[in-house]
């Protein structure tokens, strides 16, 4: 899978804390670093993003603006987006210390940005594991605090708690809570507010993301405790994608690779300690969708969000997943 992380010669805009990243690019560090050090060594800091207005070719009813960066890289000005006239500028540090303030300071694992420079984000980890061990299983979760924005206008500034399933870096975003209503899991501000006065309120809501993970983790341990015979995990895949009725464009191919990718998965390395199990099942699919997808056209930046936590289409169609995991388990 292609990264599409910013990259300038044999640069990239990435750091990560000791992990790795799968594309192998960017800096790993092997000890903690100040926010500061973190924006420097994923090329983050110094951008002075500001708008400028725009000259129009013809009469308008209200000011367009450009926003505009000093790249990181070269020094030259990148153009990233345009606005309107509402809009208000984020810098990436204001970004950082916005997340570091929800936490009263915290250790950093990634940051960096996609999109060209219009997409970026950070991670912090919470001191909350999730620990899965029915007849000796050992899975684990880590949980992160999220923050990401957007330079162009098509993102809030958001921070969101994210469980991520450690062995194969999958994000476990689900639905979870009594009744139907998702316990709270994220908090957002438009790009036509400012940050000023809005840590109380972030911290209120995330503050639920506690009640979050507490029934994120009654969920995983009762999949995970759920036993499936390899019947059913074949009938949880044909039932979320449908064998096609007709081969048109190649469409029995199509299926018939994604049905052995997701086999390849749930009978593989990352899922040897949960297979047979709803759980095992449900991270084998949503592991494919983070990982094993095909990005349209060769864009492959929407797949990195997915990866990251951060695409709610991604999120939503991980829940539909997880309801007919449960839907034919729990039968």
């Amino acid at each position: 899978m292609a990264h599409m992380l910013e990259e300038y010669g044999n640069m990239a805009s990435f750091a990560s804390l000791r992990k790795p990243a799968w594309h192998g690019l960017g800096t790993v560090i092997d000890e903690p670093v100040s926010t500061s050090e973190m924006l420097s060594l994923a090329h983050l800091d110094k951008w002075n993003v500001r708008v400028e207005e725009l000259v129009l070719p013809g009469r308008s009813h209200r000011e367009h603006f450009a926003t505009i960066r000093t790249n990181p890289f070269d020094g030259e000005n990148d153009v990233l987006g345009v606005v309107g006239e509402r809009y208000k500028v984020l810098q990436n540090e204001e970004l950082f210390q916005f997340g570091d303030n929800l936490l009263d300071g915290g250790q950093w694992e990634t940051a960096g940005s996609i999109k060209n420079g219009t997409v970026v984000f950070g991670s912090l980890a919470l001191d909350r594991e999730i620990n899965l061990d029915p007849k000796g299983r050992g899975d684990k979760i880590n949980s992160y605090l999220l923050v990401h924005t957007s330079h162009d206008g098509s993102l809030a500034i958001q921070a969101s708690v994210t469980p991520v399933r450690v062995v194969c870096q999958n994000t476990l975003n689900m639905a979870v809570g009594s009744k139907g209503r998702g316990a709270k899991q994220s908090f957002r501000i438009r790009h036509t507010q400012t940050l000023n006065g809005k840590i109380t309120a972030a911290r209120e809501a995330l503050g639920m993301a506690k009640q979050y993970l507490d029934e994120f983790d009654v969920v995983a341990n009762e999949m995970i405790s759920k036993e499936i015979s390899d019947k059913q995990f074949f009938d949880i895949i044909s039932t979320v994608y449908t064998k096609p009725e007709e081969d048109t464009k190649g469409a029995m191919t199509k299926w018939e690779t994604k049905i052995d990718t997701l086999n390849d998965i749930y009978f593989g390395e990352t899922c040897v300690n949960i297979k047979g199990t709803a759980w095992g099942a449900y991270n084998a699919m949503t592991e494919r969708l983070d990982w094993y997808r095909n990005p349209r056209g060769g864009n492959a930046e929407s797949v990195l969000a997915a990866a990251s936590g951060f695409d709610a289409a991604t999120n939503a169609n991980k829940n539909l997943i997880l309801a007919t995991v449960k839907q034919i388990a729990f039968a």
